[in-house]
């Protein structure tokens, strides 16, 4: 029981779906780690970066924008509204997003609510475009 199965679902189609030794995933209310032999879970997912450790050692890096995982035996199910590597991020075009995002006008609390939501999941993408951008490091 050493290997799990990752798979990475968006709804235009299925990302990843490979063998892995370990999964870390953003939940909405922090991360956890997933190693063989877990017990079952299902967890929501939150916006941040999803690592992937391949059999061999390399780490494979995604953003991720919300939905849920779903574990079950050594199977590692991730269903996203939105799954991208991290090597095709562009740090400037998150950045923009985020100052975007921080300048939109909100006059009311569900206004404010969406900007809030903007912000972060720009945060988050900006966040992940760096690490991939500095080699991968935590």
């Amino acid at each position: 029981m050493s290997e799990l199965r990752c798979i990475v679902v968006t709804p235009e189609r299925t990302a990843r779906d490979e063998p892995a030794s370990f999964v870390a995933l953003p939940l909405f209310d922090g991360e956890i780690g997933i190693a063989p032999g877990r017990i079952p879970l299902i967890g929501r997912l939150g916006f941040g970066e999803l690592r992937i450790t391949g059999q061999d050692g390399r780490v494979e890096r995604y953003y991720v924008e919300g939905g849920f995982v779903e574990v079950m035996g050594n199977v590692v199910s991730v269903l996203t509204g939105r799954a991208v590597p991290a090597e095709e991020l562009d740090e400037a075009v998150s950045k923009e997003l985020l100052d975007a995002a921080r300048e939109r006008v909100a006059h009311s609390p569900e206004a404010m609510a969406v900007r809030e939501r903007a912000v972060v999941q720009a945060r988050a993408q900006l966040r992940v475009a760096r690490r991939a951008r500095i080699g991968g490091t935590r």
